[in-house]
C-alpha cells in the first residue's frame, strides 16, 4: 500500500504547468510552479513545517504549547496542519482586509483568529504585528514563529523550492518570477538557483503601494504580498529587478488564469503572472520563464471572483465596457462556426451564399479552414460592398474572392477590453477578428457586444 502517516509528508514536490494559452502573446515558454497543490493550499506549507521543526529542535516550542502568528491566512493554514498533527494550540492574528473565507478556514482547523485594522502603522499597538507580540507575552508557553524574521523561512525554500525548480526544468531556467511578501520564497529559491547558475534572473513581482519597489507605502488590496517594512527574511541582493503591479492587473489576471488555464488561484498569483508576462515579452522564444503561483483561489470567491465586489472596487465596469473581448466571444452561441470564412479561390457567388447561410454580413478570407496565425488571413468580404459592385456588374459573381476581396478585418486580442474593440467597430468595419496571441479564434460584431451587454444587465 502507498500510504503516508500524515499530510506533512506530502508538502512540496508541486508540479510545473506550461501556461500555453495565457502566454500565447509572448515568445518564450512560460511555466508556473503550482503551489496550491500543497496539502494546506499554498506555498506557506513549506515554511510552516520548517519553522515548527526548527523551534522544536531549539526548545522554543514544547508539547502542549501555543503557536501565535500574524498571518494573511496561508501561513496560518500550514501551521494549523502541523499543529493538528503535533498537538499544539494556534492563535492567528490577521489584518481586516483579508477575505472571510481565509478567516473561516483557519477556524475550521480549530485555530483562534484575532482580526486587526489594516490602515495603521506597523508599530501601532493595534497592528496585527504588535497584537501578535502582545499575545505571545500574555499566553503561557506561547511561541511566535515570526515568518518575517525567522531564518527557517527562506531556508525552507533554499532546501525544497529551489532544488525542485532546478530539477524539474533540467536546469533550463532563465528567469524566476515570484511575489515578495516575507521575502522567504524569492530569497531562498532565488539564492539556490543563482548558486547553480549565476545567469538566472530573479524578478520580484510587487504591488503598487509596497516598499520593496517604492519609496512610500500606501494601501492596496492584493493579499499576502508586498510590505510596508523590510523583513529580516528578505535578501535584497538576490532580486535583480522588480515589476510593479496594480490591484486591477493582479485581479483581472487572476481571473484570466482560471478561464484560460483552469488554474483557480489567488490575487498574488495574478500579480506574479502579470509580471512574468511583461518580462517574457523581452525574451526570445528559446527562453524559459518560471513563475511561482503561491495559493488557491478558493479563499477569494467572495472577492476576486465576485463580479459585484470587483465592480464596487472599480475593477469591472458594471456596463461591461471593461470586460475582455474573450468574455464576449466565450458567451456567443454555438450555432455558428467559431470563424465563418471563405477561401480566395471560391467564387463571389459562393461567398454570398455563405454570408446568407450563416446570416453574417462580413467574414474573413483565409488560406485554410482552421487558420493558425494572422498571416493566414488574406482579406475580408463585406456584404454591403459586394452588393453595390454586383448590382453594377453581375458578371462579377463568377470572379474569385481573391480578385475582389477587401482589406482584412481589424484585429483585436481576447485580452483587449470591449471599449477598445468598440473603437474599431466604426465606419466600414462592423466586425473585428479576435485573436488569442497569434491564433484567430473568432469574429466579433456590434450585435455580439450588444447581446453581451444585455445579458450582463439582466444578470
Amino acid at each position: 500500500m502507498q500510504v503516508v502517516d500524515s499530510l506533512i509528508e506530502v508538502v512540496g514536490n508541486t508540479p510545473l504547468v506550461r501556461l500555453a494559452r495565457f502566454s500565447a502573446s509572448v515568445p518564450p515558454t512560460l511555466i508556473a510552479k503550482v503551489e496550491y497543490l500543497n496539502p494546506g493550499g499554498s506555498v506557506k506549507d513549506r515554511i510552516a513545517l520548517g519553522m515548527v521543526e526548527a523551534a522544536e529542535q531549539a526548545g522554543l516550542l514544547r508539547p502542549g504549547g501555543t503557536i501565535v502568528e500574524p498571518t494573511s491566512g496561508n501561513t496560518g493554514a500550514g501551521l494549523a496542519i502541523v499543529a493538528a498533527q503535533r498537538g499544539y494550540r494556534c492563535v492567528f492574528v490577521m489584518p481586516d482586509k483579508m477575505s472571510r473565507e481565509k478567516m473561516d478556514l483557519l477556524r475550521a482547523y480549530g485555530a483562534e483568529v484575532v482580526v486587526c485594522p489594516t490602515s495603521v502603522e506597523p508599530d501601532d499597538p493595534r497592528s496585527y504585528y504588535r497584537t501578535a507580540d502582545r499575545l505571545v507575552d500574555e499566553i503561557p508557553g506561547a511561541f511566535q514563529p515570526n515568518q518575517y524574521w525567522n531564518a527557517a523561512n527562506p531556508e525552507a525554500h533554499y532546501r525544497s523550492t529551489g532544488p525542485e525548480l532546478w530539477e524539474q526544468t533540467g536546469g533550463e531556467v532563465d528567469v524566476f518570477v515570484a511575489g515578495v511578501g516575507t521575502g522567504g520564497t524569492i530569497s531562498g529559491a532565488g539564492r539556490y538557483l543563482k548558486e547553480r547558475n549565476p545567469g538566472v534572473v530573479v524578478v520580484g513581482a510587487d504591488p503598487e503601494g509596497s516598499l520593496y519597489s517604492g519609496d512610500q507605502a500606501y494601501p492596496y488590496l492584493v493579499e499576502g504580498v508586498g510590505e510596508d517594512f523590510i523583513p529580516g527574511t528578505f535578501d535584497a541582493g538576490v532580486v535583480d529587478r522588480y515589476v510593479r503591479v496594480s490591484d486591477r492587473d493582479s485581479f483581472l489576471t487572476t481571473r484570466r488564469l482560471a478561464r484560460e488555464e483552469g488554474l483557480l488561484v489567488g490575487g498574488s498569483c495574478g500579480l506574479a503572472a502579470w509580471a512574468a508576462l511583461q518580462v517574457a515579452a523581452e525574451y526570445p522564444p528559446d527562453a524559459t520563464i518560471v513563475v511561482l503561483l503561491p495559493d488557491s483561489g478558493r479563499g477569494y470567491l467572495s472577492k476576486i471572483f465576485n463580479d459585484e465586489w470587483m465592480a464596487s472596487n472599480g475593477f469591472l465596469d458594471r456596463s461591461g465596457a471593461s470586460a475582455r473581448v474573450g468574455e464576449v466571444v466565450g458567451v456567443k452561441g454555438a450555432a455558428l462556426p467559431s470563424i465563418v470564412h471563405v477561401h480566395p479561390d471560391e467564387s463571389v457567388r459562393e461567398a454570398i451564399a455563405t454570408l446568407h447561410t450563416y446570416g453574417v454580413s462580413q467574414m474573413p478570407v483565409v488560406k485554410r479552414d482552421a487558420p493558425e496565425s494572422r498571416e493566414d488571413v488574406l482579406g475580408s468580404i463585406r456584404e454591403r460592398g459586394l452588393l453595390e459592385r454586383v448590382y453594377r456588374d453581375t458578371a462579377m459573381l463568377e470572379q474569385t474572392v481573391g480578385e475582389v476581396m477587401d482589406d482584412p478585418l481589424p484585429f483585436v486580442d481576447v485580452r483587449d477590453t470591449v471599449d477598445s474593440a468598440m473603437g474599431l467597430l466604426t465606419g466600414q468595419s462592423a466586425a473585428v477578428l479576435v485573436c488569442e496571441g497569434p491564433l484567430p479564434v473568432g469574429v466579433l460584431t456590434r450585435a455580439d457586444i450588444l447581446d453581451f451587454l444585455m445579458r450582463r444587465d439582466r444578470s
